[in-house]
């Protein structure tokens, strides 16, 4: 019998194909089962034209068949098969698509759809095979014909015995090496694992025979093993189902199927468009957050499959990373697959359905955060976090998109409230929407920082998350008010005659203040009259961008640069403290030390910052108390 040269004539070619071009070598299975789900389409779409030809969709299968002690590999379906041109042609030539060339002559009807774009897909089994043989019989054709091949050598084509209609692949296994195990793809578990991954969503059977155990005959505690035909793909996705067909119970199970979460997720978005792209999609929103969600590993992306079969597991290219938390899945047929169907060629079709989702995503946000609002704060501790990033990310790019979905809690409502909310709720005279920052809401609410603009009756948006006051900074303003924190150096809220009071008081005690601030030289910017304090002695207030919360976060990042925020010593001069200041200024300057220190930390513990001298600190206290 004589062998044949590829016509594409290059083993160079063919060693790309089968080295190069895939990632993972499981994908062989996949595309071996797409062409045997387009040879039956194909039957499919003549039974359409053709009266004298009738589709029974019970007698049209795939099945998959392994034999270890053989170490083949059988695919077999019962398609439209191919004559022996066929076979030279689409198998001969690489790179040439039998199915392109169907897809070609055919206008395909009824939301039918050839898979195979690309000839190369078939050549993936020499990736695990040392020998690949075809056993094919066309409709309409009393002859069978072998082709069979080793790989970049050639091919050979003979005539063979096949009693019904369709194609038979058998793949010899190669013997495992040091690097690879090749068994694993005569296990079963491992292919109905791989036929589940990637093939789940075929529209015909995909069938095995499948090893289950049973009571023995006659014994009460002996089992024989036994084989059962299986079908062990779903068929029918639950994005072609019809919205009114499915309940919240079905999405769920679709959720757990998929090992999107373990969690129950809050939300699903089922999604049809039949417009310039075409596709489906079934997106989640989870209700808790991922144990790596806020972790370098997180791999954010949906699922992205073409025509039902999967394409990549996380195509990252569909979600900005604000909404990375979404769990899902996208189908479309419309798409621009590259060469090993693997990887997707950026193009206007990917970035029009990218578009579209986030869209989508937003939109059901707000209604749930309108509609179902115990739903939203839920949804929101797990990974509000990550809407605040995505204000603060890409200098900003999409604040304006994102600031309607954040929420804070308020001190007047002791909950969660939206910017939009605190707004509508302003006095007249409000200049600003004000905020604090701290550790959690009850440290906060104690701070002294917060005294006037509670006395004032203004509402205190409180910031306990590290993330908040750098998205704050980025967004600025809301609706035209400027965000403006509780330890800003100026509130905008001094009357023209406390303003007058202010100065008047600065300037009456500046060589105690300037003799304060060279005791803290190197610790504070200044010390100078508050213009907040009510009850409390002293507080840290900050000049400049950078603010005290800023400091710690900044500086507890790896390769801090010791940054440090621009302080400023402020002090209640109608507190009894500031009358034993200014006596001692008057006659011991030794205890205006220790008192001016004694203050300072008392205002670092207050904001939660470190003491440099603990031992010192508790000294001077000792010092104060005898």
């Amino acid at each position: 019998m004589e062998t044949k040269q590829f016509k594409a004539e290059s083993k160079r070619l063919l060693d790309m194909m089968i080295n190069s071009i895939y990632t993972h070598r499981e994908i062989f299975l996949r595309e071996l089962i797409s062409n045997a789900s387009d040879a039956i389409d194909k039957i499919y779409y003549k039974a359409l034209t053709d009266d004298t030809l009738t589709f029974d969709k019970e007698n049209y299968y795939i099945k998959v068949e392994a034999d270890k002690d053989k170490r083949h590999l059988k695919i077999i379906d019962t398609g439209i098969g191919m004559t022996k041109d066929e076979l030279e042609n689409n198998l001969g030539t690489i790179a040439k698509s039998g199915s392109l060339a169907f897809k070609t002559e055919n206008e395909l009807k009824d939301g039918f759809d050839i898979i195979g774009q690309f000839g190369v897909g078939f050549y993936s089994a020499f990736m695990v095979a040392d020998v690949v043989t075809v056993i094919s019989k066309a409709l309409g054709s009393d002859e069978a014909y072998k082709w069979e091949s080793k790989g970049a050598e050639g091919y050979t084509i003979s005539p063979c015995e096949k009693d019904s209609v369709g194609t038979e692949i058998i793949l010899k296994i190669k013997e495992n090496t040091e690097d690879e195990n090749y068994d694993e793809y005569l296990e079963e578990y491992r292919l109905k694992a791989i036929i589940k991954k990637y093939s789940d969503f075929i529209r015909y059977p995909i069938k095995m025979d499948v090893t289950k155990s049973r009571l023995k005959e006659g014994s009460d505690n002996e089992y024989e093993e036994y084989k059962e035909e299986e079908t062990i793909n779903s068929m029918v996705p639950i994005w072609r189902k019809n919205k009114n067909e499915l309940k919240d119970e079905d999405y769920n199970n679709f959720y757990a199927e998929k090992r999107y979460g373990f969690d129950k997720p809050l939300k699903h978005i089922h999604i049809s468009v039949d417009g310039a792209v075409r596709y489906n999609a079934i997106l989640y929103i989870p209700e808790k957050t991922p144990f790596d969600y806020y972790t370098a590993d997180y791999e954010k992306g949906l699922e992205l499959y073409s025509s039902g079969v999967l394409i990549m597991n996380k195509c990252a290219d569909l979600l900005p990373d604000y909404f990375s938390f979404v769990k899902g899945m996208v189908d479309s047929e419309d798409l621009s697959l590259n060469i090993s169907r693997e990887l997707l060629q950026h193009d206007r079709q990917l970035k029009l359905i990218a578009k579209n989702i986030n869209k989508k995503i937003k939109s059901e946000l707000q209604s749930m955060l309108k509609n179902e609002r115990d739903k939203y704060e839920k949804f929101y501790q797990s990974f509000g976090r990550q809407l605040k990033f995505g204000v603060y990310n890409d200098f900003g790019a999409h604040k304006e998109e994102l600031q309607d979905l954040l929420m804070f809690y308020s001190s007047k409502e002791k909950k969660l409230v939206t910017l939009e909310e605190y707004v509508s709720r302003m006095p007249e005279d409000q200049k600003y929407i004000y905020y604090a920052t701290g550790e959690t809401n009850e440290r906060i609410e104690k701070l002294p920082q917060t005294e006037l603009l509670s006395d004032k009756g203004y509402e205190i948006l409180y910031f306990t998350d590290d993330i908040d006051e750098f998205a704050i900074k980025m967004l600025m303003s809301y609706k035209d008010k400027e965000f403006r924190s509780a330890a800003s150096g100026d509130l905008g809220i001094e009357a023209d005659e406390d303003q007058a009071e202010i100065e008047s008081e600065q300037k009456e005690n500046k060589e105690l203040f300037d003799y304060m601030k060279t005791i803290l030289d190197g610790k504070v910017k200044d010390v100078r009259v508050s213009k907040r304090l009510k009850s409390h002695p002293v507080c840290l207030t900050t000049d400049g961008a950078v603010s005290i919360e800023m400091e710690k976060v900044l500086n507890a990042m790896p390769n801090s640069q010791n940054i440090k925020a621009d302080k400023i010593l402020e002090i209640n001069v109608h507190h009894d403290v500031f009358h034993s200041l200014k006596e001692a200024f008057a006659k011991d300057k030794e205890k205006l030390s220790l008192y001016t220190n004694l203050l300072f930390n008392q205002a670092l513990l207050i904001e939660g910052l470190p003491i440099e001298d603990p031992v010192e600190f508790t000294n001077n206290i000792c010092k104060v108390m005898v």
